[in-house]
């Protein structure tokens, strides 16, 4: 069996039946082979290989770098319990005050706006940054039909750590090795489209959110959840400086071998708003008390403005 045909046989399985589009020129895939310009899906380790060799080579140093700060960090586990208790327990205890605020939004997501349409039959969630598929393990648990991108594929923080949930679901949710900015998905295919953790890091935020809304079905909703926000265009920059800054001394790398937008503020918000001809809806979760305060204990403190967490939705209209 062919590498396309076994694609679609377990997609239809799925009850997915999906549809690919070439990630570099763009055209509509027959299976996994673009006959325009010669790409070529391939599967690895279960992951789905959507990205170019130039494009490969274009995040490189990103991922090295990333990859390294993320293994210093304590991001994974050699414990598989670890990555099916996520978000609400962190078993290391490294992480634990981050991972607590991804569970408070993935609560949030789930009961405001993540809900199955009124149409028939499955819902299927594009999620753009999942990382070790957490977010897309918790929706297939609750009946929704995930499909995980990510650039990461490694087996601590990236796609391949979603091995561990194959043991607690029927089938384990696709997952593809993809940028955001170029997405091998044909249009119209998903009901939403979750950017987890995962809109800042684009370098293109007009190419990001149209590839979204392009994937979107018409009435099906895009959201931006975790990426940080500032009133102010300067406390953003501040912010980027410091986190540089902080990454040479601690880690021997600064990360900023691509140029990743970092943060939203309001006036990016509108400019994307314009572009699109959409409107944003717009959510704040609770994190607490001490989250609350963090604004006032700055200003107290002379220090910048910290970032806030908000959560962005729209609507494709058609």
């Amino acid at each position: 069996m062919s590498a396309t045909q076994s694609l679609l046989l377990q997609e239809q399985d799925r009850g997915l039946a999906m549809q690919l589009q070439c990630p570099r020129c763009n055209t509509q895939m027959e299976g996994c082979f673009c006959d325009r310009c010669g790409f070529s899906l391939r599967q690895e380790h279960g992951i789905w290989r959507a990205m170019p060799e130039e494009r490969l080579a274009h995040y490189a140093q990103f991922v090295r770098d990333y990859e390294h700060v993320r293994s210093v960090q304590g991001r994974g586990s050699s414990h598989p319990e670890f990555y099916r208790q996520l978000p609400y327990k962190d078993l290391s205890g490294v992480n634990s005050v981050q991972w607590a605020m991804r569970a408070r939004t993935f609560d949030y997501l789930i009961s405001r706006l993540v809900k199955m349409p009124a149409r028939a039959g499955l819902t299927r969630i594009l999620d753009i940054g999942a990382g070790n598929g957490w977010m897309s393990f918790r929706l297939a648990q609750q009946g929704y039909e995930p499909v995980a991108v990510d650039l990461l594929t490694n087996n601590d923080d990236g796609l391949g750590a979603a091995e561990h949930y194959r043991v607690s679901l029927p089938k384990l949710f696709p997952r593809f090795q993809a940028e955001s900015c170029h997405l091998p998905f044909a249009s119209s295919q998903f009901d939403i489209v979750i950017f987890n953790a995962s809109f800042h890091y684009s370098e293109n935020y007009s190419a990001s959110l149209g590839e979204a809304l392009r994937c979107v079905r018409p009435g099906g909703v895009v959201i931006i959840s975790d990426t940080p926000w500032y009133s102010h265009e300067e406390s953003g920059l501040q912010m980027v400086a410091e986190r540089q800054a902080h990454y040479r001394k601690t880690y021997g790398t600064a990360s900023d071998s691509i140029r990743s937008l970092e943060y939203l503020t309001d006036a990016r918000l509108d400019a994307l708003a314009r572009e699109f001809g959409i409107q944003w809806d717009i959510y704040t979760p609770w994190y607490g008390l001490k989250w609350a305060m963090r604004p006032l204990v700055a200003k107290l403190r002379g220090r910048r403005k910290p970032s806030q967490f908000r959560i962005y939705s729209t609507r494709k209209i058609a």
